[in-house]
């Protein structure tokens, strides 16, 4: 989460940084690597630079395996290179700090930050664009990172970097895995903060419980923001999040037929969290929408503990298999 503004906005982006362990594609890795426990995950609190050049470094190459540095880099933040939003400059240098490759790419945006908090997209100068942002100097000084990571951590390291005012400055080191390192962007701005206890109750599994029991649950939920067409969960990804509707709509499919649509006060995605299987659907938003989740690790016991809540799933469940049946 970049940009914090104040110290009362830490609360909200350390929670915001929690849940993204639990998305349906980190989900997705930890089973296959045979990780599906609950995940604990450490935040760091960084002041946040405002880096000439940044970008991302490989001590190994993440395909070939050669034993070479591997550097993507482009103009501003480095979220520019994570998300994918611009064709990074793209070099390789050998253990020795010698440069085999340089490419220059296409960088025609960069990502700098907000003074009141968050980050914009700014137009990167025609003459910028295929400009390579890296010189000598600093891919050498990005060798030596290399080498004294690689003492300290152990090798094949993944390494987050950036130029401030001529200064080098290490963000992050960790081991190179498999997976690809594209972020998901910032959730759009939302309406005010909405009261979850009230959106409980509108839903049918919850309608039932009082204002104690409501009030329990709430405080387990997450507020999540998705935009008109953006995908929630996807059909045979793995799945630890439970979502039901505060406003908006989502569409249902499967194997590229539209099942349903669903709005406020329906819940999707309980079904790969009762029986640990993939998810049997995609949803997608149909229209902006606001919706809470809750994960695998407090749905279970919930339901373990609440037989109202247990009875009606097994409701729901069974209206869809008999509409599925139907149809």
């Amino acid at each position: 989460v970049l940009n914090v503004h104040s110290t009362a906005d830490v609360p909200d982006a350390i929670r915001e940084v929690w849940w993204s362990a639990n998305s349906d594609s980190a989900i997705t890795y930890r089973q296959k690597v045979g990780l599906f426990t609950r995940p604990s995950v450490g935040v760091v609190v960084q002041t946040l630079l405002n880096p000439s050049a940044a970008g991302v470094m490989f001590t190994e190459h993440p395909v070939t395996g050669r034993d070479e540095r591997l550097i993507e880099a482009s103009w501003g933040l480095g979220e520019a290179v994570v998300a994918g939003l611009v064709v990074p400059d793209h070099f390789r240098l050998d253990r020795s700090g010698q440069i085999l490759e340089r490419k220059a790419g296409r960088k025609r945006i960069a990502i700098r930050s907000l003074p009141n908090g968050g980050t914009f997209e700014e137009q990167v100068a025609p003459a910028q664009v295929s400009q390579l942002c890296l010189d000598d100097a600093q891919l050498a000084a990005l060798g030596e990172l290399a080498l004294q990571c690689e003492k300290v951590y152990g090798p094949r390291r993944d390494i987050e970097w950036a130029f401030q005012e001529g200064a080098l400055y290490l963000l992050q080191c960790r081991a190179v895995t498999t997976t690809s390192k594209a972020g998901s962007a910032a959730p759009p701005p939302g309406p005010p903060p909405r009261d979850p206890v009230a959106a409980l109750r509108r839903v049918q599994v919850f309608a039932d419980m009082d204002r104690r029991q409501a009030e329990q649950i709430a405080r387990l939920v997450k507020e999540r923001h998705f935009a008109k067409g953006e995908t929630i969960i996807m059909e045979g990804s793995g799945g630890a999040a439970f979502f039901f509707i505060e406003s908006g709509e989502v569409k249902v499919s499967s194997k590229g037929a539209e099942l349903a649509t669903l709005g406020p006060g329906d819940h999707f995605g309980e079904i790969a969290l009762i029986d640990g299987g993939p998810r049997s659907a995609t949803v997608t938003a149909a229209s902006d929408l606001v919706c809470y989740g809750v994960t695998f690790w407090e749905f279970r016991p919930l339901v373990e503990k609440n037989g109202t809540i247990a009875w009606k799933l097994l409701q729901a469940l069974a209206k869809r298999l008999r509409a599925a049946d139907q149809g």
